[in-house]
């Protein structure tokens, strides 16, 4: 394997790392106890600044339920299940697809969940250090963000700080929902470098951040 090519399976466990833990149910607090291996290790494995060993990836492999090959992206796609009224077919598990091929900076990766069989649970809530922008590409997503819930569809954009409390859940049992993400792990943030656009002032912008903030999860 081409040094390139190290390099970008190494920069993309990061975040399989972090949904394997996610969808195991567990802490960083709970799995360096688990381990033994340090909180700040994991964490900065998971945000890309730190490369893990084999014998790191070994424990941690074990303790999520996983093969290697699924954490360096080479084991054989799962069978799919068909959804009649979804517009993609995959395993009950959430998809994540790396977009970035480094080490460092910001990552961008793709979330993808599955249409659900019965309504949501409360998503599990996380808090880490780094920044992230969120926008969601198709379905409507459940962003639990602190004391606040937050439905956003196709189109919406929520950006946050990690250190805050989050989690996400798919609202609706129609379809999955698509969303990308990008995140700075040392609080990197996107720059606009375009003005707003004419008639959207920051009267305009504040009322709209403060429509998005107050909406609300729908029940079923």
């Amino acid at each position: 394997m081409a040094v390139d090519d190290v390099n970008g399976t190494l920069a993309s466990m990061g975040p399989r790392l972090r949904a394997a833990r996610e969808h195991h149910g567990a802490t960083l607090v709970g799995v360096s106890y688990a381990t033994s291996i340090s909180t700040s290790t994991l964490s900065r494995i998971e945000t890309g600044r730190r490369k893990p060993t084999l014998e790191v990836l070994m424990q941690l492999a074990k303790e999520y339920g996983v093969s290697l090959d699924e954490l360096a992206g080479t084991a054989p796609a799962p069978a799919a299940k068909p959804r009649a009224t979804a517009p993609l077919s995959f395993g009950d598990d959430k998809a994540v697809l790396p977009l970035t091929r480094y080490v460092g900076g910001l990552h961008a990766h793709k979330h993808v969940l599955p249409a659900l069989d019965d309504p949501p649970a409360q998503p599990r809530q996380v808090s880490h250090g780094g920044y992230e922008w969120l926008c969601v590409l198709y379905g409507r997503l459940w962003l639990a963000l602190g004391d606040q819930d937050l439905i956003l569809t196709p189109g919406d954009v929520a950006e946050f700080d990690t250190r805050t409390p989050h989690g996400v859940a798919n609202t609706s049992p129609d379809g999955p929902v698509e969303y990308l993400i990008m995140f700075g792990p040392q609080g990197e943030r996107l720059r606009p470098r375009t003005p707003p656009a004419a008639g959207r002032g920051t009267g305009d912008r504040k009322a709209a951040e403060s429509a998005f903030v107050t909406s609300r999860v729908p029940r079923w």
